[in-house]
């Protein structure tokens, strides 16, 4: 729309695209409104719109996903979560604390450690899909009201993985991001549960996922009314196991130019080694991602899952350090956890 049209003009055109059968979403920008049409089937004549009166252009979305891609919406997304905390923009955001909920000593425990060093938001994972059917799983619902109780005792948000739709709304209960991992990354149902949530959404990049197909499944959320949606680089399968994974640092530029959707990044899963997710986190900051995800555990030996990679509270410490001097040079800021109680 053209700067300064009104919102009879606006409405005009929405109810225009709903005669033609489509569904129609105006999205407010710094100096315009942009329309949406949803459900294009290729047969959407143009000029019944460019006539109209407040319509400037009519521009046509190229790419496979649309709500999720910069021809959609030029202005980036900034996800507001409660406290004031952003993710996009000028702040970024850190995202700590342990792989699994293991017990109440250790999620509190955590939670202080990483809400002393900077951090804002609380990970921990109460249902964890493992690779082997052996393995440490999750404590399941009972690790949810231990994260409440360090939410109430910190002050921190807290982000959770739900593994199945049946599961989303325990998770949204108490998460103030629900978490989709890299495993699920395709799982459209459990995508269409949570983008009907109610709650940000964290989704991680697949193991094995193209930048295409990570913003297609994006697309699902957006597509059930959820804009609140958080992408992750979290290091995708490669050739060489000097590394758990490859680290794709060139995923942040590129998405950014792609998407309006904030990325972060996780360097823990990315590398898997914990002598390697300070240098990757630092360079992931330089790179430009809007956050960084890492775990870190009060006593990574005693890890139920991922302790090779976790940080000892005292190197995330250190990480803090180091990252809030990479963020001022390149004219960002790290995000500060808000008082508690605030």
């Amino acid at each position: 729309m053209r700067h300064g049209a009104t919102e009879a003009e606006i409405q005009r055109v929405v109810g225009v695209i709903r005669e033609m059968g489509y569904q129609a979403r105006p999205m407010a920008g710094a100096q315009r409104t942009a329309v949406g049409l949803v459900g294009n089937d290729g047969r959407v004549e143009s000029s019944h719109l460019e006539g109209l009166p407040g319509v400037q252009e009519v521009i046509h979305v190229s790419k496979p996903y649309k709500q999720v891609s910069r021809e959609w919406r030029i202005d980036s997304t900034i996800v507001r979560l409660p406290g004031g905390v952003t993710v996009g923009g000028t702040d970024v955001a850190v995202i700590a604390g342990p792989c699994s909920v293991e017990s109440e000593r250790q999620i509190i425990e955590a939670a202080r450690h990483v809400r002393e060093a900077g951090a804002v938001i609380l990970r921990g994972g109460a249902f964890k899909p493992r690779s082997s059917p052996y393995s440490f799983q999750g404590l399941g619902r009972p690790a949810l009201k231990l994260l409440a109780k360090a939410r109430e005792e910190t002050g921190m948000l807290i982000c959770t993985e739900a593994i199945d739709p049946d599961g989303v709304g325990w998770v949204a209960e108490v998460a103030d991001i629900v978490q989709i991992g890299a495993r699920n990354m395709q799982n459209f149902s459990l995508l269409r549960a949570a983008g009907r949530a109610g709650k940000p959404v964290l989704l991680k990049r697949g193991i094995a996922a193209t930048i295409t197909e990570l913003l297609l499944s994006a697309e699902y959320l957006l597509a059930e009314g959820n804009h609140d949606v958080i992408l992750c680089e979290r290091g995708v399968r490669g050739f060489d196991p000097s590394t758990r994974n490859l680290f794709d640092l060139s995923a942040i530029p590129v998405v950014q130019k792609l998407s309006h959707l904030p990325i972060i990044a996780d360097p823990s899963h990315g590398t898997g080694m914990r002598d390697k997710v300070m240098p990757m986190a630092r360079a992931a900051v330089a790179a430009g991602a809007d956050g960084i995800m890492v775990e870190v555990h009060p006593n990574p030996e005693e890890a139920r899952s991922d302790g090779a990679q976790s940080l000892y509270p005292e190197q995330f410490s250190q990480l803090m350090r180091e990252v809030r001097v990479i963020a001022e040079v390149i004219g960002r800021r790290i995000a500060e956890p808000a008082p508690v109680g605030a």
